[in-house]
């Protein structure tokens, strides 16, 4: 017997409307996940520098590391949950390893750091991944409600990034709850929050697991082949045994270099001998998948400068305000506001778009995604045209952010649909896997290139600003560049996706 049959998965894909219900409960549990992580890191490069005393160059080196991390694990939970675990257990394993993070770094936050950190990176690892691959098998092959039903995910889960990218950053610099929360204790609070959200997730799920049928049941039946039991074990207990493997990679950088330079290789050579197991169709949708995911990878560099380089930009760069807002909260949660509003408004217009026959591609859609994102930036380094004494307006900031974060919605929830779509369905968890394995590389390179404009500790406001500036406006560049060859690939990218739309 399955873990649960209350629904089978016929009855959960023929829905009628736009969504399914089943969506509703999983971006709920999910948008905790997202509070810890958008909370996070709008908080770890500011703790690292002006807390632990970190130079900027290593803080955001640092940064890309502990990222980088994060998502390499999505990609080895992803493979777990794929052939012993499934996504169930994968996620409840992963939200009660957060949980254990979030309370050693509310313990002491300067002493626990890299193991508080660690915890959450391998728990994040087992519970990224499987949300989005249960989502994508509420829809049937070929549905074209799927990629509005990703929008509609991106846009619920961004609620948990708006509320931990205010609340944390905002209760550890005493900008929220100053009056209730002591001075002594606001940093170890702040770590604390995730502990109590990620509970909730797991409530949520617990109490609504029943409605996802078989979606995410475990792919071994644990009844019948009673002596595989000791699987499951097995990956508890590794999973704990890495931990201090990541304290010691993500506190000494080199080594996640190390590691980098070979988890990208294995992942691709495993996905081709699992293509030696597949038909041509087949190969070639995985082939298109490659696609997304290098290119992704570049987006998701200069897009993560948010935690990085932004993070320590807003600090010492911009001023309050039209509204008097404080520039880190700002910089932490106006990309997940705008999200909010307008990721639901994009996928009822790919609707709209797709009644009338005239809905862009997907791949054209990447390629839209990486154009806005270089728009943003570019306003990210024309600010400096509105300094003054070295400190830019936060609301050219902000305006920034709304071009980037319409990139973002073109690219990010059309990827996860899309890893959905072209994976054939044993390899649904170890492509989403690559999917944030893709973006384990932008983070890592984020963490470079946040590293490469850094500027001299002894350099004026103003010379600080234009080293940002100039940075901003390189990676702006980059980002357009790769726009224009997305869209120019289009046809042959769209030729290997075959009958995918």
């Amino acid at each position: 017997m399955s873990e649960s049959q209350t629904a089978s998965l016929e009855s959960i894909q023929n829905f009628e409307g736009k969504y399914p219900k089943q969506l509703w409960s999983l971006f709920f549990s999910e948008m905790w996940e997202r509070f810890c992580f958008y909370g996070m890191r709008g908080m770890l490069t500011f703790f690292m520098v002006y807390k632990m005393g970190m130079e900027k160059e290593t803080a955001n080196l640092q940064y890309g590391a502990t990222q980088a991390w994060v998502y390499a694990f999505t990609f080895i939970g992803g493979m777990f949950a794929d052939k012993i675990l499934g996504f169930k257990k994968s996620l409840f394993w992963g939200g009660i390893l957060m949980i254990a993070g979030s309370i050693i770094l509310a313990i002491d936050p300067n002493a626990f750091f890299f193991l508080g950190i660690s915890f959450l990176i391998v728990g994040t690892g087992f519970f990224k991944p499987n949300i989005s691959s249960m989502v994508g098998q509420l829809y049937k092959k070929g549905d074209h409600r799927r990629d509005a039903g990703f929008s509609l995910f991106y846009s619920g889960i961004n609620t948990g990034a708006l509320l931990g990218g205010i609340l944390m950053i905002g209760v550890g610099k005493g900008e929220i709850f100053s009056s209730v929360i002591p001075e002594n204790a606001r940093w170890n609070v702040a770590f604390g929050l995730v502990a109590v959200v990620m509970l909730i997730s797991l409530l949520t799920f617990a109490f609504t697991r029943k409605n996802l049928g078989p979606i995410g049941d475990t792919p071994i039946d644990y009844e019948k082949e009673k002596q595989k039991k000791w699987y499951v074990y097995a990956v508890y207990i590794g999973a704990l045994a890495c931990i201090p493997i990541i304290v010691n990679m993500v506190s000494h950088t080199k080594y996640t270099d190390y590691f980098m330079y070979f988890i990208g290789p294995f992942s691709v050579a495993y996905l081709i001998f699992e293509m030696t197991r597949l038909d041509r169709a087949s190969n070639m949708k995985l082939l298109a998948a490659l696609v997304f995911i290098v290119f992704s990878s570049l987006f998701w560099a200069i897009f993560e400068q948010a935690g990085g380089s932004l993070s320590l930009y807003a600090a010492e760069h911009l001023d309050r305000g039209s509204f008097n807002l404080d520039p880190n909260i700002v910089n932490n949660s106006s990309n997940s506001l705008f999200v909010i509003i307008f990721a639901p408004i994009i996928g009822l217009l790919w609707l709209w778009l797709n009644k009338y026959k005239i809905e862009p591609n997907s791949v054209v859609k990447f390629g839209i995604g990486f154009i806005l994102l270089g728009a943003g930036f570019y306003i990210f380094g024309a600010n400096k045209m509105f300094a003054t004494s070295g400190v830019a307006m936060l609301d050219i900031f902000a305006l920034g952010y709304l071009i980037v974060t319409f990139g973002e919605i073109s690219l990010s929830p059309i990827g996860l649909s899309l890893m959905t779509k072209l994976a054939t369905p044993k390899l649904q968890g170890f492509m989403m896997g690559m999917w944030f394995l893709a973006s384990a590389y932008g983070q890592y390179v984020a963490g470079l290139f946040g590293a490469s404009i850094s500027p001299a500790e002894t350099a004026t406001p103003m010379e600080k600003l234009e080293v940002y500036s100039s940075g901003y406006q390189q990676f702006a560049l980059y980002a357009l560049i790769a726009g224009v060859v997305v869209i120019a690939i289009s046809p042959l990218v769209r030729k290997l996706m075959g009958d995918v739309k």
